[in-house]
């Protein structure tokens, strides 16, 4: 077990997002512990392990463009809020990731798609374009 710093932890998950973007897939290996679980509470799913993921990114359909919002580290956890597009559907996600000397060993991951502010708010709140 070796000492990781907040700073290393962040630029594993900054490294994730930059292979996801290249459709480099294959880089996950190097990023994720091969017992490492992605959790998505939203549908009920969990991947298991190494062989399960790559299994899972091999097949999927289309992977987004991720445009990271904010990126928060502390200890061996990162938590990332960023805009997914599929081009044409977006949603805005969060990860959390916990990390075990310098890899991911957990991702946990939501996803929501964004919404029209309501009017009755207006007068209090800002709205991004």
């Amino acid at each position: 077990m070796r000492d990781v710093s907040e700073v290393e932890n962040r630029a594993v998950v900054e490294r994730l997002v930059r292979c996801l973007n290249d459709r480099k897939i294959e880089v996950m290996d190097d990023l994720f512990h091969e017992d490492a679980v992605m959790d998505w509470p939203q549908s009920g799913e969990k991947v298991v392990g190494g062989d399960a993921r790559r299994s899972v990114y091999g097949a999927f359909p289309g992977l987004p463009t991720i445009t990271p919002r904010r990126l928060l580290a502390e200890n061996d956890l990162v938590v990332l809020e960023a805009r997914l597009d599929y081009d044409g559907p977006v949603f805005l996600s969060t990860f959390i990731f916990e990390l075990r000397d310098g890899k991911i060993a957990r991702e946990t991951a939501y996803w929501a798609e964004p919404f029209e502010a309501p009017a009755w708010r207006a007068q209090w709140v800002t709205v991004e374009g």
